[in-house]
């Protein structure tokens, strides 16, 4: 894992940051994975626009993940690391023993010839996928069910972890990426090891284009805005907008939108951080 800083040649390539796509072993998919993925340009079925600031970027074909991890007790070769334009984390192609091949989330660390399987009585090692019931303490885990048998749907991105911390009952105590602390079924699924291309996050796109490549429009600022456009419109000159707030009037900064009779509520040990 590694980013690389580009020589000022060009204007837009001042300060850009590139990931060094080190831990990439092929460029090419696998054709019998890959789906058509639709864009919509933020238009509802009548042609509306309902969903600003979305459309353009280049065309993309969905790559089929296997979050559910539900083919267990069969050993798996990861074949190939490879990118995926529709998230941030890199994506391994592994080589069922049946024949079946499957994406999943790469782990970091993951190395191409390294076997993989998902099960009950699996050990505990990057990659591998299992009830949390049978995860040790402490164990650094990622892809996790929130329900049993619904497949992967927290800390999915690149550089995403959770950490196992208490077993109670029928329920495991976890500490999520945002800082979170909830209680989980322990008849979930989760896997081993923290997601790969951890470092997304230092990239520096370096020019306003590279975000139309993405399908990402240009945003007006709200305070640049008329007041019947926006609640932080209007004003005199340079005016700051007042209070943040979104176009709908809710504030920004810490107010809180979560409902309080929210039923998953009781889950909740300790709330995110501000």
């Amino acid at each position: 894992m590694s980013v690389r800083k580009l020589k000022p040649i060009t204007p837009g390539q001042r300060f850009r940051v590139v990931n060094g796509f080190d831990a990439i072993t092929t460029d090419k998919p696998e054709k019998s994975l890959l789906a058509p993925k639709k864009r919509s340009g933020g238009r509802n079925n009548r042609g509306k626009m309902t969903i600003r600031q979305v459309g353009g970027g280049h065309k993309r074909k969905y790559r089929v993940i296997d979050f559910k991890r539900n083919k267990t007790g069969i050993p798996a070769t990861v074949q190939s690391i490879q990118y995926d334009p529709n998230r941030t984390a890199f994506i391994a192609l592994l080589n069922y023993q049946d024949g079946e091949k499957r994406y999943i989330i790469a782990q970091n660390g993951l190395q191409v010839g390294q076997n993989l399987v998902s099960g009950d009585s699996v050990a505990p090692e990057i990659g591998n996928a299992m009830l949390l019931s049978n995860i040790p303490l402490g164990t650094i885990i990622s892809c996790i069910e929130l329900r049993p048998g619904q497949g992967a749907t927290m800390a999915r991105s690149a550089g995403a972890f959770a950490q196992l911390m208490a077993r109670d009952g029928k329920f495991v105590t976890v500490k999520l990426p945002s800082g979170e602390t909830r209680l989980i079924l322990s008849s979930c699924m989760a896997t081993i090891g923290a997601v790969s291309n951890s470092d997304h996050q230092l990239l520096v796109s370096g020019k306003a284009g590279r975000s139309r490549w993405l399908g990402r429009r240009p945003r007006t600022r709200p305070v640049a805005m008329n007041p019947v456009d926006h609640p932080m419109g209007g004003g005199e000159g340079r005016a700051s907008g007042g209070h943040p707030r979104s176009r709908n009037g809710i504030p920004a900064k810490g107010y809180r939108t979560r409902t309080k009779t929210k039923s998953s509520n009781k889950y909740i040990i300790e709330r995110r951080k501000k």
